[in-house]
């Protein structure tokens, strides 16, 4: 015998039925089986809400059952042919002539009772088994409607009763011997002795199909939904979550408790007594095995499931009067009697105070009960008032393999704590089935990602990024990152998806991360771009372990970044605007990403891809002193004056400087100094300096009649009477065997960019092309100054030092 049971979703249309019914009937070509049915999808809801309407005097309920009415006999005229309606279309209308008497007495006496109510709910089983029942016979099959109150009998506890077995089990299995066929039963009620009607509670159906599982001693249960099982984790903040093929009884009840909805301890509890095997099935996809759950503890993974619940309150008890031994017991006892149910519990070893996670929506009755009883002691000062805090959710981790295997809770609180994630309160039960917290519900969806990725896809942990700016940098950034994208999988196991693309018209996001391979251009269909959309949406995304790129040159971007790193959101940048701001801003950033526990990365602010920035920060970690920095500093400034020495006119020079894309789009924002300015004052504040742009003098390179010129080629125009003004400039270093750099050097506090012309044997005489160099130096290079070396400028340089800020950061959240 096989006990199976059918949710509202599965028979929510006439197209879910038909499914259905195929299920029963390949069933039926292997074993006898009983089929329980919950309500059609949404009418229990909708008789509750007609119910309420009724009583609130709300004449409207009349047009709402009305519509309930035509549902029912519209499923009759698909599902039935019309020669066999006539039956189920008398039983339909009889029942719908009782509501409307039922709810006209509501209207009238404006009371709506439980008593009440589990009799108006009942109607919605007892309407579709019915008409499921008669739809099977018209297919073929050979079934009889059962109403459960005929066989179930439970205390008058309405609305959640409770069922007295011994009778139940006689009358069920009595039942099954007088009639044959297949028995099509409702779900979810039952009835008192006196034949009053009750309903099961919470999952009543599914319960409903653990009561005849036990009492007919079923081979399994199978209860069908919408979902392919139980799975690792809630899947609308998860969206790796998958589904956990196997789970001990045990196993599922503390996912359960903890907020995971696809069933419920009640549900087991019958046919854990009889170890009747319960398979939770999808009935949309009847291929998919779903999730066992019986009396095995497998030696599969770690944990099986991370499940969750939001809107927590902690409710706090402390005082001098709960180390009396029978405080504790008081206080469970008083919120017993009020029915308030508690998630967890937290005490302190000294006992001086008890931590309660409790559902918000009973946190003011909790704290009025527990007053109530320690009215003395609080009047007394022996005990503080009850306190409250909102807005906190639970998370728990679930196995029954923690007891074998240390590690558990470290791994747990270490993926929290790497992710920035305040723990309020901690509980482990003794059997070590489960470790659960409490937590800001800010911070549920970034959890919930981070454990499951810790103890379900450790083999990788995933960044999520978000790209501001897909010009020439973004855009090699996203092609390195496809292009390495399976290599890093495979051998760091790290895996990046970029989650949002924003540039500056245009914004998109991808909850499973873009098809980098595909490609993705933004465009009109994307949505406008708002940076204070943009970070909000990022907010709302809450991954864990995720990454702020911006690959712009815009201060309306730096301008973000405190609420980024504020989120707890690690950045990596070369944009240089929020560095050489003001020193309190450099200052705070630094401060806030180190409060926040999070990455700011800017490698390459300076230099593209050299290691500048962190070689810097190492020499100051360990102690040492920088003395002076002289620096080449802009690759397109170099590449603009070593190529002079060719021979060619300057303007045509700075032309290929910007054809070969070392320059702005303007050239002359690289002409006039004032982004190597930015970056001496960068790598002056990383060698502990305070310095201040004023500190800084800049020689520009934009002669004064070519300042004013509005467009880029009327700039190349003018700037063409200035080539004999450079050529001279050329000849005369020629002359003294010199060669003309543009550079920047620090030394004593202050800054100075401008041309110079140096002698041969200086190092930066020998530099070409888009190359900086950089000398270091210190108390400990003080005779050899250290030298850097390398391409300074170009997309792909730079974006391969952003890139590798990226993997610093995976690198860093793994450790």
């Amino acid at each position: 015998m096989k006990i199976i049971k059918f949710g509202g979703s599965s028979i929510a249309n006439p197209d879910s039925i038909k499914q259905v019914f195929s299920i029963i009937q390949d069933k039926l070509k292997r074993q006898e089986i009983a089929v329980i049915f919950s309500a059609f999808g949404g009418v229990t809801e909708t008789l509750l809400t007609i119910a309420k309407m009724a009583r609130e005097g709300d004449q409207v309920y009349r047009d709402l059952l009305q519509t309930l009415e035509e549902k029912h006999l519209d499923m009759v005229r698909q599902l039935i042919a019309v020669q066999n309606q006539s039956t189920v279309m008398t039983y339909v209308k009889v029942r719908f002539n009782e509501l409307e008497d039922l709810f006209h007495g509501i209207y009238l006496i404006k009371e709506n009772s439980p008593r009440t109510l589990d009799y108006v709910v009942s109607f919605g089983e007892r309407l579709s088994a019915f008409i499921l029942s008669e739809a099977l016979t018209a297919k073929g099959v050979k079934s009889r409607f059962l109403d459960a109150r005929e066989v179930i009998r439970t205390n008058d506890r309405f609305g959640q009763a409770r069922v007295d077995f011994e009778k139940t089990n006689a009358l069920i299995r009595q039942y099954f011997l007088n009639y044959d066929g297949v028995k099509v039963i409702t779900g979810f009620i039952a009835s008192t002795e006196k034949g009053e009607t009750t309903t099961l509670g919470r999952s009543g159906s599914d319960y409903t199909a653990a009561i005849f599982a036990s009492a007919l001693e079923a081979d399994d249960l199978e209860i069908w939904t919408d979902v392919s099982g139980v799975l690792t984790s809630d899947p609308n903040l998860v969206y790796t979550a998958f589904t956990i093929p196997q789970l001990s009884y045990n196993e599922a009840m503390e996912l359960s408790h903890f907020g995971a909805k696809v069933i419920f301890p009640a549900t087991m509890q019958p046919a854990m007594k009889r170890n009747i095997p319960i398979r939770i099935k999808n009935t949309f996809e009847p291929e998919n095995a779903g999730t066992l759950i019986n009396g095995d503890v497998t030696n599969g993974p770690l944990i099986k499931g991370i499940s969750s619940m939001s809107n927590i309150s902690i409710v706090t008890v402390q005082g001098a009067a709960l180390l009396d031994g029978t405080a504790g017991s008081r206080v469970f006892k008083a919120l017993s009697e009020a029915k308030v149910n508690i998630v967890l519990i937290s005490q302190a070893s000294s006992e001086h105070s008890i931590c309660l996670a409790i559902k918000t929506s009973e946190a003011y009755l909790a704290k009025e009960v527990i007053e109530q009883e320690f009215f003395y002691e609080i009047k007394s000062n022996e005990m503080e008032e009850v306190s409250l805090l909102h807005g906190y959710s639970t998370i728990a981790v679930v196995g029954e393999n923690m007891k074998q295997n240390p590690g558990a809770s470290g791994r747990m609180f270490r993926a929290l704590g790497r992710n920035n994630i305040n723990v309020a309160a901690i509980a482990q039960g003794s059997s070590e089935l489960n470790i659960s917290a409490v937590i800001p519900q800010p911070d549920l969806q970034k959890a919930l990602n981070a454990l499951h990725e810790a103890f379900f896809l450790s083999e990788n942990k995933v960044l999520h990024v978000f790209l501001v700016g897909t010009g020439l940098i973004g855009k090699a950034l996203m092609r390195m990152i496809e292009i390495q994208q399976a290599k890093l999988r495979e051998e760091s196991e790290l895996d990046i998806q970029i989650h949002g693309l924003a540039n500056s018209r245009f914004m998109a996001f991808h909850e499973d991360g873009f098809d980098l391979k595909a490609g993705y251009d933004l465009s009109e269909k994307d949505q406008k771009m708002d940076m204070e959309k943009f970070v909000r949406q990022m907010e709302e995304m809450n991954f864990s372990n995720s990454v702020f790129v911006d690959c712009t040159a815009s201060q309306e971007v730096a301008d973000a970044y405190p609420r980024v790193l504020g989120a707890k959101v690690a950045i990596v940048t070369p944009n240089k605007k929020a560095n050489s701001g003001t020193m309190e801003q450099y200052l705070e950033l630094k401060k806030l990403a180190k409060k926040r526990g999070v990455k700011f990365l800017y490698e390459t602010n300076v230099a593209a891809g050299l290691p500048v920035i962190n070689t810097l920060q190492d020499l100051m970690l360990s102690g040492d002193k920088v003395i002076r920095i002289e620096a080449v500093l802009s690759g397109s400034m170099n590449f603009i004056f070593s190529e002079l020495e060719k021979g060619d006119p300057f303007s045509e020079v700075v032309k290929s400087a910007k054809e070969k894309g070392y320059t702005e789009p303007d050239p002359r924002d690289d002409l006039s100094g004032m982004d190597v300015a930015r970056k001496i004052l960068i790598l002056g504040r990383e060698a502990e300096q305070r310095l201040e742009f004023e500190d800084i003098t800049v020689q520009s390179m934009v002669p004064e009649d070519c300042q004013s010129v509005q467009s880029v080629d009327d700039f190349f125009e003018k700037l063409k009477d200035q080539d004999a003004s450079f050529a001279k400039l050329l000849k005369e270093a020629e002359v003294k065997g010199e060669k003309l750099r543009f550079m920047a050097t620090l030394e004593n506090g202050k800054a100075k960019v401008g041309l110079n012309s140096l002698p041969a044997s200086h190092p930066f005489s020998n530099l070409s092309g888009s190359d900086n160099m950089i000398l270091l130096t210190t108390e400990r290079y003080l005779d050899r100054p250290m030298i850097i070396r390398g391409p300074g400028a170009g997309a792909d340089v730079t974006a391969a030092g952003v890139f590798a800020d990226v993997i610093r950061i995976g690198n860093y959240t793994r450790e």
